[in-house]
């Protein structure tokens, strides 16, 4: 079993996804990330991820939930964790592996994502409306 890490960046209603070159998920849009490696801490996995797929630096501030989808990797089950990250400095470029993109929220809702992502899509929106919800009662 591998374990990999997502995040989901917004930025004024627009979400980061990347457009992977290599398989599984090639020709899809997901969420930044990858795998974790072996003795090393979710939350510096995502960082280093996201950076060499976006040049972004970004702080993991929550965790929206833990996925898993067997289809993910032809080596065996992956099980996934995603944050919900903010973006701390650098500048969007391509890597070898990604075409990283901003989508406007709308847009992403009518994309066909790769495998969870679709489902870690839909939870982040409940998240957010939570968010909102809670912090406009205060």
């Amino acid at each position: 079993m591998f374990v990999a890490c997502d995040s989901i960046i917004e930025r004024r209603n627009k979400i980061l996804l990347v457009k992977r070159k290599f398989e599984p998920f090639k020709g899809f849009y997901a969420f930044p990330g990858g795998k974790v490696e072996e003795n090393e801490l979710v939350e510096k996995a995502i960082v280093r991820e996201v950076k060499e797929e976006t040049g972004y630096i970004i702080k993991p501030i929550e965790i929206l939930g833990v996925y898993s989808d067997p289809k993910r990797d032809p080596r065996g089950h992956v099980i996934t964790i995603t944050f919900i990250s903010k973006i701390i400095k650098g500048k969007l470029k391509n890597s070898i592996e990604t075409e990283p993109k901003w989508f406007k929220i709308n847009e992403v809702k009518k994309m066909k994502l790769a495998f969870d992502h679709s489902k870690i899509f839909k939870d982040y929106l409940k998240w957010k409306k939570k968010k909102q919800t809670f912090w406009s009662t205060k």
